[in-house]
């Protein structure tokens, strides 16, 4: 059989959307998959690289890799109303130039943070340190991903909701485009449909199993977060939209490109619909 690595953060949105495959519930004729989690802004700086077949990205780093990966519609994350935080301790103030804590160079956070406060001096750390970071003074203010905006500590505070940065920068209400999967362009297309039916599949298993999944993960110990919090954290970022791209989250995806265009972050404006995976071949080579 053929192995096929899938590589993802090890956030529970990204666990709870890829393990439906791992226990067996989803499977794809032929091939074997295996999992690697790495946090996200290396396998950003990966999928630069084009080290792996089918990886995690941040939607803010796509237009980079677009001549080596297509995007995938399915396992995606977006902020609705909610979404990374700015946070300091409480009662800072905070001085024009202060020193921030961010997850990585490509991250979807990190484009819209530097746009909104330029002056800031800018230090990138793994997201699990941002917040020790913070309540050690190593940095004036950080912003916290994934599970930490549910869990920060007491002593900490929200300067300001990244949701809010990104209202204002599109100008009208979109969801935020968070984190998606991307599938390289050395894989046939016949078979790269496959892969992405096979994944949405997935999304769509664990999504109506949620409860059985959610158990088996906390029984194993695959996630870093307890069960009432579990619960409240796929809500927001592996919930029902994250089984297939809506037209509002392509509305989204193409604001963010336009928005990191516009600020000097690409070389050229795209729209995501441009290079996807035509699911429609599949169609065609059959008829």
């Amino acid at each position: 059989m053929k192995k096929t690595l899938i590589a993802h953060s090890p956030d529970a949105d990204d666990i709870f959307m890829y393990y439906a495959i791992k226990f067996g519930w989803v499977d794809m004729g032929g091939v074997k998959f295996e999992n690697i989690a790495e946090d996200i802004q290396t396998l950003n700086e990966k999928a630069l690289k084009g080290v792996y077949e089918i990886v995690a990205i941040s939607f803010a780093l796509y237009p980079h890799i677009r001549e080596d990966y297509a995007p995938l519609r399915t396992a995606v994350s977006f902020g609705n109303g909610y979404g990374p935080k700015v946070i300091k301790k409480k009662g800072a103030k905070l001085k024009r130039n202060f020193k921030v804590a961010l997850s990585g160079e490509h991250t979807t956070n990190a484009m819209l943070f530097r746009i909104a406060y330029p002056d800031a001096r800018v230090t990138y750390m793994n997201f699990l340190e941002i917040e020790d970071a913070v309540l050690d003074g190593k940095v004036d203010a950080g912003v916290l991903i994934h599970e930490s905006i549910l869990t920060y500590n007491s002593e900490l505070e929200v300067e300001r909701e990244m949701w809010d940065i990104w209202q204002e920068l599109a100008g009208k209400e979109l969801p935020l485009p968070l984190g998606g999967m991307a599938i390289s362009r050395s894989i046939p297309l016949n078979k790269a449909i496959e892969y992405e039916e096979t994944l949405t599949k997935a999304v769509h298993v664990a999504r109506e199993h949620k409860h059985k999944l959610s158990e088996m993960l906390l029984e194993r110990n695959l996630v870093r977060i307890d069960a009432p919090t579990l619960d409240k954290y796929l809500e927001l970022y592996a919930n029902d939209d994250s089984i297939t791209l809506s037209d509002i989250q392509y509305s989204a995806i193409n604001k963010l490109f336009e928005i990191g265009y516009k600020h000097g972050f690409y070389d050229s404006p795209i729209k995501a619909e441009d290079f996807m995976i035509p699911a429609e071949y599949k169609s065609l080579r059959n008829s």
